[in-house]
């Protein structure tokens, strides 16, 4: 495959500076990365699908070279309209979504919220919010304890991690790959990323899952609410996600149209399988693409 360079640019999308790489032309994607990544995470990935689509790689609100603002700004709600913002900007009306880890959660909204601007979504090794915080046993809260820890408002886990930002983001990914315990190969985009603004943002971020970001879901059940478009569910065959969950039963009173796989990997899909993952994510493309 030939290796094409990404647009690097920065959007003023209503007052947020958000970071994207664009490469490709054809039908928008939107890519959304996870915790404690940034869009470098989708690198082979967004290669691959630049084939016969345009491709924007973001940076979350908070995350990467994005605007990281102090404070409890950080609901699934404004993360998910900073990016429709991003994409009407660059001229997109219309859409698909593919996020992974907190990108999936922010993903979730957005369908949720602008149905008429996201046209497909994948979801990648995540089950929704609602559920994993309704259904705590001690393997979640064990496997998870970083939800937890984060969520905590007292000011202790930017405190602790702060201290030793390195040893924190070395850990979140040590023991949770497949195929060895190798830091994955963008870890040092990472580490460059991972400031004290990042810590204190991503902070927020977990509050705001454990708070608002419930309430809106549960607002969302309440009122019959769904997504209404396709959704692709993948999850690593040998993750937390993988091995604990019917993930596309679990899926199912959130996303009817929901379709899905596992991919031979724990968490961190695109990263350490993205052959298959971006051979996942064409034929959901395609699939959609002619639905439409």
């Amino acid at each position: 495959m030939m290796t094409t360079s990404p647009a690097s640019m920065t959007v003023d999308c209503d007052g947020i500076e958000i970071a994207a790489d664009v490469r490709g032309s054809g039908p928008a994607v939107l890519l959304l990365h996870g915790y404690p990544e940034t869009k470098a995470m989708w690198r082979e990935v967004a290669e691959s699908l630049a084939v016969d689509h345009t491709v924007v790689a973001a940076d979350l609100r908070g995350y990467g070279d994005s605007a990281k603002p102090r404070g409890e700004h950080y609901a699934k709600r404004d993360m998910a309209r900073d990016q429709v913002a991003l994409m009407r900007t660059l001229g997109f009306e219309r859409f698909a979504v593919i996020g992974h880890d907190r990108g999936a959660r922010v993903g979730h909204r957005m369908a949720l919220d602008h149905p008429d601007a996201v046209s497909a979504l994948a979801v990648l090794d995540i089950v929704p919010t609602l559920h994993m915080f309704e259904n705590v046993d001690r393997a979640m809260a064990t496997a998870y304890f970083h939800w937890f820890f984060l969520a905590r408002a007292d000011g202790m886990p930017e405190a602790l991690i702060t201290a030793d930002r390195e040893t924190w983001l070395r850990s979140r990914f040590t023991g949770r790959r497949h195929d060895g315990d190798r830091l994955p190969d963008a870890y040092d985009e990472y580490l460059r990323c991972f400031d004290v603004d990042t810590v204190h943002a991503s902070g927020a971020d977990y509050r705001a899952a454990a708070t608002v970001d419930l309430e809106h879901d549960r607002a969302d059940r309440a009122a019959g609410r769904t997504v209404t478009c396709p959704v692709l569910a993948l999850w690593g065959a040998h993750s937390y996600v993988g091995r604990h969950f019917d993930v596309l039963a679990t899926w199912r009173p959130y996303a009817p149209a929901v379709t899905g796989r596992a991919i031979d990997a724990d968490h961190y899909l695109a990263e350490e399988a993205p052959d298959a993952t971006a051979a996942a994510l064409r034929e959901f493309l395609g699939a959609t693409a002619v639905t439409a």
